[in-house]
């Protein structure tokens, strides 16, 4: 399967290898159904149910974070359902990379394919930050240092994965199971503590339509996209799992479309009742915003309050665990395909990419011991993120009208004009991070254009045609050629 080295008309080369490179680079086919992977969508994210939203209260109000709230949730929504079409007609382990190579070439591939690796190594840094932080505030682990908790994490999760993809989604699915019972009870008994008043308690500051509604006015909005994403930020990363599972065209349109729609409701729960029972301006800085309200709304501690304390543990563990996950097979197919060196795509003898897990897990260790500043790691991820999701959604319209035919087992309601609606919204977000935190983007942008700076000079020289990737695109160009 391999080519000799021949130029294509994409001005890449594609590098012979031997007969047993892909047999060293095998996932494990059947390791999920449908719901562990909507449990996989719902467990990517669900930390930003427990912390994080919050903070869109500081910069845009209640009324300012439901719009962004709105407008990033009909995003995604828009985006998952483009995702679904995508990943059953093109079910590989690269995804995005794998979607908008198709889509866009080997440079649009690749670019996906860094923005999403972007988002998926650094969030989990932030998240060990998160962990540590949550740890101390317990009482727990005595008086350890914060980098023994993150090397702690980092060891005890990647370990499980490295045990077996299986085991690591079961065990993922459980945990988040504990962080939604945490959320269930939270609004459950938050509930009959609700009052408007308190989700309007933020007094205006005099700004250009500023109200009680939205107390800094049409800036806090776009302020508050950023804190609107954290209620579904990963989400994407479902059809990562394509080479994992049972059916790819019947399981993945059901995996991410029903995780997506946990999240949609869990969001809007979680927007509502907090603060609408103990009072906006009471959580919009804390660090710990679920019980802060329980305690408020309630009177001092509870029961529920520590339930919930410890579940949000739960789940940043969640999140943590699964992004791990996904970061080890963005890595791996980028890898296997040769836009990144290919030792980084070897797998075990239990069909797990380790080297994959491994190597994202010492940098982003390194990166949450030496800068300890959740805030920014998050927003290096957040800015990632915005701008794969331009790529996908992009990827979507284009191969829609570039290849009209192709078997499509799920298509997106609406078609293109769905994912167009995504794809403006996703540029509007990228513009917003810069408002947020212009050192985070900057970051982002330098590791960018190092990594295109990779592809152009070395990696499209490189290339291996045989993975499967690289092969969907080459029988879509030699089809092309017959038409």
């Amino acid at each position: 399967m391999a080519s000799s080295g021949k130029k294509t008309g994409k001005r890449v080369d594609y590098q012979a290898v031997d007969e047993g490179y892909l047999e060293h680079r095998k996932l494990k086919r059947g390791a999920a159904g449908w719901v562990l992977l909507a449990g996989l969508g719902v467990s990517y994210v669900i930390s930003g149910d427990f912390a994080g939203w919050n903070f869109g209260l500081a910069e845009g109000g209640w009324g300012g974070l439901l719009i962004a709230t709105v407008l990033m949730g009909l995003m995604y929504t828009c985006m998952v359902f483009g995702l679904a079409e995508m990943s059953s007609a093109l079910p590989v382990a690269g995804a995005g990379y794998g979607f908008a190579r198709r889509a866009l070439g080997p440079l649009g591939g690749f670019a996906t394919g860094m923005a999403v690796l972007i988002e998926y190594a650094v969030a989990p840094a932030a998240i060990a930050v998160f962990i540590g932080g949550y740890v101390q505030a317990l009482g727990l682990l005595g008086g350890v240092s914060l980098w023994v908790i993150y090397l702690g994490a980092y060891l005890i999760f990647i370990g499980v994965h490295l045990y077996g993809v299986g085991e690591a989604l079961k065990l993922m699915f459980g945990i988040t199971a504990v962080a939604m019972v945490a959320l269930i009870a939270t609004v459950v008994g938050l509930a009959p503590k609700f009052s408007v008043d308190r989700l309007l308690d933020i007094d205006p500051d005099g700004s250009t339509m500023s109200s009680s509604f939205l107390p800094y006015g049409i800036s806090g909005v776009v302020a508050a996209l950023v804190y609107g994403i954290w209620f579904f930020l990963a989400v994407e990363g479902v059809p990562l799992a394509a080479e994992e599972t049972d059916d790819p065209a019947r399981d993945m349109p059901r995996g991410i479309i029903g995780g997506m729609l946990v999240l949609l409701v869990t969001a809007f729960l979680i927007l509502f009742i907090v603060p609408g029972a103990a009072g906006s301006s009471t959580i919009a800085d804390s660090d710990n915003p679920l019980p802060a309200a329980i305690r408020e709304a309630l009177g001092g501690d509870s029961l529920l309050a520590d339930f919930v304390n410890y579940a949000g543990l739960a789940g940043l563990v969640a999140s943590f665990f699964s992004i791990i996950y996904a970061y080890s097979r963005q890595l791996f197919a980028l890898s296997r395909a040769g836009y990144l060196p290919k030792a980084l795509s070897l797998t075990s003898g239990r069909n797990t990419p380790w080297v994959a897990l491994i190597v994202p897990g010492t940098i982003g260790f390194l990166l949450a011991a030496i800068t300890e500043d959740g805030a920014l790691l998050i927003n290096i991820a957040v800015f990632g993120a915005t701008v794969s999701y331009v790529l996908l959604n992009l990827s979507h319209i284009v191969l829609r009208r570039k290849e009209p035919d192709l078997e499509r087992p799920y298509r997106t309601p609406g078609g293109t004009a769905t994912t167009g609606v995504a794809l403006v919204l996703s540029v509007i977000a990228v513009i917003a991070t810069f408002f947020v935190d212009e050192k985070a983007a900057f970051i982002t942008a330098l590791v960018f254009a190092a990594a295109l700076a990779y592809f152009w000079f070395y990696s499209r020289h490189h290339l291996v045609a045989s993975a499967p990737e690289e092969e969907f695109a080459a029988l879509e160009e030699s089809e092309s050629h017959l038409r």
